[in-house]
């Protein structure tokens, strides 16, 4: 009876997720209820009414909503991300055109500064000019006096003044070409001062025009500083936006993560470990067995995605092997041999403290039989072979369903068939025997896969080699 109402109210509960929260509706309202609804609390609490399996089912549900929450936060991010590249460029366009016209402002100002200079010297001529013409103006002057003064004179004083006629007629011609010089001088005097006083017209217009550019660029540099100041200002509210939306889709990560790990818990797996956990673990195998880390992972990934995925059956008759499906409970045939594998099974089950009809493992392929366990995805039986392997090195029980073991046990498998000389073929050969026991061609599909993931993750390596 209280089975029955456990499901009723899972059965409740999964009609109020689908008809009132569902989980892709475009609704703001939905979506906050199902954000309440996922609350690793709230889902602890329900669990608490539901049994494993009514959990589980909830507990993917709410997987998936943070998984597609995360992947929309993603996208915002790398809008983000393009906004603050073109802002950054902008900004970084206007430091150099910034930076350009004060190079241009301090030429302009350094031409200013020289005509400055020349127009003073301009000046100085155009004085010292003048001062020529004055002088010139006043030789002229007595030359002309004299000239007149000889002129008003009689005759009679002339010839008594002279010596003889032609010495007067000799100072009067000499005076007649000292006053033509003399004008000439002068005439030319006025054309260089005319002159000058154009060209320090022409340098004053020059320098004024240069002022005027110099005033220009100044504004277009405070312009564009003003314009560099708004678009820091926004990439500035950018960066702050940005590290929201990381820190939003890091708290959606942490509670998906909170989730999954709950997922695994119910499926047998305490911890599932990051890509960098899993390397780590890898080279501490290496360093026992000579089984290189790229090519161990990719055999656990092939298996079970590095213990993603360990199993949806639970063993329910000894006798005949059947079980049943997790997600469904429908009964299901050869879930584990029951000459092979039901009793080293029942063993190891007990002496980890385990429920061995509520322990996860693989189901039957249409051929053959399930019962693999943990993230190496061993058979009972063969599991057994290195038990006493890994309680030598560990000094407890191993443990198919804990990380390290399962790595070393898989790795110890590898090596006895020929993974330690880390060439392709061995490697193949070696992940061959792993998946089917043979190296029968119909199985080259599952040797070829393991190489080709093993070379994805030797530059997955790389790349965190060169991190670290």
């Amino acid at each position: 009876m209280i089975r029955i109402f456990k499901l009723v109210i899972f059965f409740l509960f999964l009609f109020f997720l689908s008809a009132v929260v569902p989980l892709a509706s475009g609704t703001k309202a939905e979506a906050e209820d199902f954000e309440q609804t996922c609350q690793v609390e709230r889902i602890e609490k329900e669990c608490n009414n539901l049994s494993q399996l009514e959990c589980r089912m909830l507990l993917e549900k709410c997987e998936e909503y943070y998984q597609e929450q995360s992947e929309e936060i993603q996208k915002d991010i790398s809008k983000t991300e393009q906004e603050k590249r073109t802002l950054k460029n902008k900004v970084d366009t206007l430091k150099k055109k910034i930076k350009n016209l004060d190079y241009q402002i301090y030429q302009s100002n350094l031409i200013v500064k020289d005509l400055g200079i020349q127009i003073g010297d301009t000046k100085t001529s155009i004085v010292k000019t003048s001062l020529k013409i004055e002088d010139s103006k006043s030789k002229l002057a007595n030359i002309l006096r004299t000239i007149y003064e000889e002129d008003q004179k009689p005759i009679i004083e002339i010839l008594i003044a002279e010596n003889n006629l032609s010495d007067f007629f000799d100072n009067l011609m000499a005076l007649e070409v000292l006053n033509v010089k003399s004008k000439e001088l002068l005439q030319n005097i006025k054309i260089l001062k005319s002159n000058l006083e154009n060209q320090k017209q022409s340098l004053d217009e020059e320098k004024d025009d240069l002022g005027r550019m110099v005033k220009l660029q100044t504004l277009q540099k405070e312009e564009s500083s003003k314009t560099q100041k708004e678009q820091e200002y926004y990439l500035k509210l950018t960066e702050k936006e940005y590290q929201n939306q990381l820190q939003k889709k890091e708290e959606v990560e942490k509670k998906a993560a909170e989730i999954r790990s709950r997922i695994f818990e119910l499926i047998g797996v305490p911890k599932v470990p990051t890509f960098g956990e899993a390397y780590e673990i890898a080279k501490y195998v290496e360093s026992i067995t000579k089984v290189r880390p790229a090519f161990l992972l990719a055999v656990l990934t092939q298996e079970s995605n590095i213990g993603k995925n360990v199993g949806q059956c639970y063993l329910r008759d000894v006798l005949t092997g059947a079980g049943i499906f997790i997600k469904t409970e429908k009964t299901i045939q050869r879930v584990m041999s029951p000459k092979r594998d039901v009793s080293p099974f029942l063993q190891i089950t007990k002496e980890l403290g385990r429920d061995s009809f509520n322990t996860s493992v693989s189901c039957p392929m249409s051929y053959g039989w399930g019962g693999a366990m943990g993230p190496a995805q061993f058979i009972p039986s063969t599991w057994m072979i290195y038990r006493d392997r890994l309680k030598e090195i560990n000094g407890k029980p191993a443990d198919p369903w804990n990380v390290k073991d399962a790595f070393l046990a898989a790795a110890f498998y590898l090596s006895d068939y020929g993974a330690t000389k880390q060439t392709y073929d061995g490697e193949w050969k070696a992940a061959m025997i792993y998946f089917s026991g043979t190296t029968n061609s119909k199985y080259k599909f599952y040797g070829d896969s393991v190489m080709k993931i093993t070379k994805q993750y030797e530059e997955d390596i790389a790349k965190l080699e060169a991190a670290l």
